[in-house]
C-alpha cells in the first residue's frame, strides 16, 4: 500500500480484478470508491475502463454494490449502534458476535467485542447494544463497545467508596439515599478508599439487607474534573437511569419499513453535524427549482427522524421522555431524553441504512421567501453523515474524499438555497447578537486540556436557518390544519429591562430610541453600532440579559427574538420533547396513523408546556455549574497569574469581570477593590470609591490577578490591578471596610455623578 492508502500497481495491470478483489477494495477503503479511485488502485488505463464499468455495473446488479452518484458503496454497512447476538468464543478467548439486524446480501460482518475491565461478563447468546467501529486488514469487519446488555438494567449508584477488610461500602450522594451498598472484593476494581465511584447492582440484597454492587467507573477525588458533570446531575436531580420498562420498549422497537409510507431513500438528504455527534436527527437536499415561474428559486427539502413511530402517547418510552423533558450535554457525557436503542440507532439518520422520517418539501423564490411547502411521512437513507468543518472546507475549495464527490450535485445547491435565505433573513432583522460559544475539550482523565472559542462558520449558520424555516412550516401547517399544537414563545423585553439596557447604551454612547413599538431591528441597529468597538461585547451581553426567557405554551403568541409571527419546535425529537408533541400533531393532522396527539396529550398541553420549560432551565442550570467547574480547575493550577477581562456585573458585594482568554466569570469583591469604600448604584450599575472617586462600571477593561480558585463550586475569586489602564492602589491586609463618614458620603456621591456626566460626554 502506499501512503496515500491505494494499492502499489504496475503502471499497467494485465488483467481486470476479480469480483472478490473489487470488493475487498471497497470494504477496505470505504472513502475511496469512485470509479476513477478502483480503477487508479488497480492500475486500470484507457480502454479497460470499459471492463472495469461493466464489472462494477455486475456487482450493482447482483447486490453487492449500489451506486451513489459517481461512488460505489458497499450496501452492507452497520450503523454504528447496533444490536448484536454474542455467537462466539474462540480458542483464545476473544468474543465474536453478528449484527441482529442484517439486511445486506453479502457476507455477514464478524464483529470481535472488546470488553473494558468493568463490563460484564458475556456468553454465548447475549444481546447487547454496541458502539462499533469499523476496521481494516483484520480477520473482522468491526469492534464493538458494550453499551449494555439487552434485557438487563441494572440499578446504579454513584457514590463515596469506602475500603472495609473484604471489599467496601458505598455510601451514595443521593438526595434522600438512605442506605449503603456492599461491594464484595472480586467487583471492588481497584477502588480506593474516599474515591467516588459508579456501581451497579450486582445480585441480591447480602448481608443485613444492603444490596450487592459492582462498581463500573471509578471517578477518582470528588473534586476532580472527572467527577463534575455527574455531581451536577445529581445535585440538580436530572433523571439519568431509565426504568426496566422503558428498556425493554426500547429493546424490543423494530426498524420501521416502507408501509403506509413514501419512499425517499433516493434523495440524497445528507446530515451535517459537529465531528463528535452521536445521533443525527436531522438532514437536508436542495436543488434548483424547475418551475419556469420560479426564476432562480430552490426546493429545499428538510427530513427530521421520525420518533413518533417508536415512542407513542402513555408508553413507558412517552412517559420517561416527558419526564426528562430534553437531552442534558455536558462536555465529557450526554443525558439523553430516549434510551440508546433509539437515540443512537433507530431514531438516528445513520449513513446508508433505511430511517423513518417525517420531510417537508419547501419552495423558496430567488429572495429567499417560502412561497410554498408540503408534509411527508417517508422512508429515507442518507448517502452521507459529514460535519461542519469538512461541508465548510468542501465549499472554501478543500474537498476530501467524502465530500469530492458531492460537492457539485449537493454541497453546492444546499448553499444556494442558504444564500438565498440569507437575503430574506436581512429583511426579516431577527435578532444578531454576537456573542461567542465555548468549547472546553478534556483528556480521557477528564482534566480540562483546553478552552477555546467556538467557530461560527456557514455551515452552521445554513443548518440553523434550515431548520428555522422548517419549524416555521410546521406551526402554519398545524395552524391552517387547526391542531393543537406547543409553540416556541419569545416575549418581548419587558420595560425594566428595556429601560436598563437603554442606560447601559447611553452610558456607552450609543443610542436606543424610545417611544416606539420595540422591533429587533432597533436592537440589531444598537448592536451594529457598537460592533468593533470597545463596548461591543458590554452592548450584546446587556441586550441578551434584556431578554425574556423563551418556554413552551399552547398559546400563539409568537418569537420576538427570530421576528416570526408563527414558531414551533419540530426539528429535534431525539432530544426536546415538545418536538414530538409537534410531530404527533402532524401525524394527526395529516391522518397518517394512530400514533398521533392522544386525547390525554391535548388535554394536558398546558401542563407539558410549563414542565419542559423546567427541565429545561434545569439543564441550562446543570450545564452552567458544570462549565463554571471545568473552568475553575482549568485555572486552579495559574493562581497568581496576572489576567485581562471586562466588567460583565456589577452587584452590592462587588464587581463580576468575565476574563478574556476563557470567557470565565470571575468575582471581584469588595474587598480586594481597593483601600477606600465602594458605593453601589443599583440603577447605575456602578461602584464609587468614597476617596478618590474611582468609578467601576459595566463594559470596562480591567486587569486582574487570580485571586483564589475552588473547582468544586466553580468560584474564582479575582483582585484589581487595572481599570482602564489606571492602576489601583492595592487594599491593605485586613482592608479597613468602614464606612466613610456621611459627609464624606455625600461629597463622593456628587463626585460621582460630575465624573459620570464627564465620562457620558466623552464617549459620544
Amino acid at each position: 500500500m502506499t501512503k496515500d492508502g491505494l494499492r502499489a500497481t504496475s503502471p499497467i495491470m494485465s488483467k481486470i480484478p476479480t469480483k472478490s478483489e473489487i470488493l475487498e477494495w471497497i470494504e477496505q477503503n470505504p472513502t475511496l470508491t469512485a470509479k476513477r479511485d478502483i480503477a487508479k488502485a488497480f492500475g486500470i488505463k484507457g480502454a479497460a475502463r470499459i471492463d472495469l464499468k461493466r464489472v462494477l455495473k455486475e456487482l450493482e446488479e447482483e447486490g453487492h454494490l449500489e451506486k451513489r452518484k459517481r461512488s460505489y458503496q458497499d450496501p452492507d454497512r452497520l450503523p454504528p449502534v447496533s444490536v448484536l447476538l454474542v455467537s462466539e468464543v474462540d480458542r483464545d478467548g476473544d468474543l465474536f458476535a453478528k449484527p441482529m439486524e442484517w439486511q445486506g446480501q453479502g457476507v455477514e460482518p464478524r464483529v470481535l467485542v472488546i470488553p473494558r475491565a468493568s463490563d460484564p461478563a458475556l456468553g454465548e447468546g447475549d444481546r447487547i447494544l454496541a458502539r462499533l467501529t469499523l476496521v481494516k486488514g483484520e480477520d473482522h469487519h468491526y469492534e464493538a463497545r458494550l453499551i449494555r446488555r439487552i434485557g438487563t438494567n441494572p440499578k446504579r449508584v454513584m457514590g463515596i467508596f469506602r475500603k472495609r477488610t473484604e471489599g467496601g461500602r458505598i455510601v451514595p450522594i443521593d438526595k434522600g439515599a438512605d442506605r449503603e451498598w456492599i461491594v464484595a472484593e472480586k467487583d471492588r476494581h481497584g477502588a480506593k478508599d474516599g474515591e467516588l465511584v459508579e456501581a451497579e447492582q450486582a445480585g441480591p440484597k447480602g448481608r443485613m439487607g444492603l444490596p450487592k454492587a459492582r462498581i463500573v467507573e471509578r471517578l477518582g477525588d470528588p473534586s476532580a474534573p472527572k467527577a463534575v458533570s455527574l455531581i451536577a446531575i445529581h445535585q440538580h436531580g436530572i433523571p439519568d437511569h431509565f426504568p426496566d420498562e422503558v428498556i425493554a420498549e426500547a429493546d424490543a422497537a423494530k426498524p420501521v419499513g416502507l408501509k403506509g409510507r413514501e419512499d425517499l431513500r433516493d434523495v440524497p438528504l445528507i446530515t451535517i453535524d459537529p465531528s463528535d455527534a452521536r445521533d443525527h436527527d436531522d438532514a437536508c437536499f436542495a436543488q434548483a427549482d424547475e418551475d419556469p415561474k420560479n426564476e432562480g428559486g430552490h426546493i429545499l427539502w428538510v427530513a427530521i427522524a421520525d420518533v413518533a413511530a417508536y415512542v407513542t402517547p402513555g408508553s413507558a418510552l412517552d412517559r420517561a421522555a416527558r419526564n426528562r423533558g430534553n437531552s442534558t450535554y455536558f462536555p465529557d457525557r450526554v443525558v439523553p431524553m430516549l434510551p440508546d436503542r433509539l437515540s443512537g440507532d433507530l431514531c438516528s439518520l445513520h449513513e446508508g441504512v433505511p430511517r423513518a422520517c417525517i420531510a417537508v418539501r419547501m419552495q423558496l423564490d430567488a429572495k429567499g421567501n417560502k412561497l410554498s411547502h408540503s408534509f411527508h411521512r417517508g422512508l429515507m437513507r442518507s448517502p452521507a453523515s459529514l460535519n461542519y468543518d469538512e461541508v465548510q472546507a468542501a465549499i472554501d475549495g478543500q474537498p476530501n474524499e467524502r465530500t469530492a464527490d458531492l460537492l457539485e450535485p449537493v454541497l453546492k445547491p444546499l448553499y444556494a438555497a442558504y444564500e438565498a435565505l440569507r437575503t430574506a433573513r436581512a429583511v426579516r432583522q431577527p435578532l444578531d447578537l454576537d456573542l461567542p460559544e465555548r468549547r472546553i475539550e478534556l483528556d480521557e482523565d477528564g482534566t480540562v486540556r483546553s478552552v477555546n472559542f467556538k467557530d461560527r462558520l456557514d455551515a452552521h449558520r445554513l443548518i440553523e436557518e434550515f431548520m428555522v424555516l422548517a419549524n416555521v412550516a410546521a406551526a402554519e401547517t398545524l395552524l391552517k390544519k387547526k391542531t393543537p399544537l406547543l409553540f416556541r414563545v419569545h416575549e418581548e423585553p419587558n420595560p425594566e429591562k428595556l429601560k436598563s439596557l437603554r442606560e447601559t447604551a447611553e452610558a456607552a454612547g450609543f443610542k436606543l430610541s424610545k417611544g416606539q413599538v420595540l422591533q429587533t431591528a432597533h436592537l440589531n441597529r444598537l448592536l451594529h453600532d457598537a460592533a468593533g468597538t470597545e463596548e461591543a461585547e458590554l452592548i450584546n451581553i446587556s441586550t441578551l440579559r434584556s431578554m425574556t426567557q423563551a418556554y413552551y405554551a399552547p398559546q400563539h403568541i409568537g418569537h420576538f427574538g427570530l421576528a416570526l409571527r408563527s414558531y414551533a419546535h419540530f426539528t429535534s425529537p431525539i432530544r426536546r420533547y415538545s418536538d414530538l408533541i409537534v410531530h404527533r400533531a402532524l401525524i394527526t393532522a395529516h391522518g397518517w396513523g394512530k400514533d398521533g396527539l392522544s386525547s390525554e396529550d391535548i388535554e394536558t398541553l398546558e401542563q407539558t408546556g410549563e414542565h419542559i420549560s423546567d427541565t429545561e432551565r434545569r439543564s441550562m442550570m446543570a450545564e452552567r455549574d458544570t462549565t463554571d467547574r471545568y473552568l475553575a480547575s482549568y485555572l486552579s493550577e495559574r493562581v497568581g497569574n496576572e489576567l485581562t477581562g471586562r466588567v460583565s456585573g456589577i452587584a452590592r458585594f462587588g464587581a463580576f469581570v468575565k476574563l478574556d482568554e476563557t470567557g470565565a466569570d470571575g468575582l471581584l469583591p469588595m474587598r480586594a477593590l481597593g483601600r477606600e469604600y465602594f458605593h453601589y448604584d443599583a440603577e447605575a450599575q456602578t461602584l464609587m470609591g468614597s476617596d478618590t472617586g474611582l468609578l467601576i462600571g459595566l463594559g470596562q477593561r480591567v486587569k486582574v490577578r487570580l485571586g483564589e480558585v475552588t473547582p468544586v463550586t466553580g468560584g474564582i475569586a479575582l483582585e484589581l490591578l487595572e481599570i482602564e489602564d489606571q492602576q489601583v492602589a492595592q487594599p491593605r491586609r485586613g482592608g479597613s471596610g468602614k464606612r466613610p463618614p456621611r459627609g464624606k458620603a455625600t461629597k463622593a456621591r456628587r463626585k460621582k455623578d460630575k465624573i459620570k456626566r464627564k465620562v457620558s460626554r466623552s464617549r459620544r
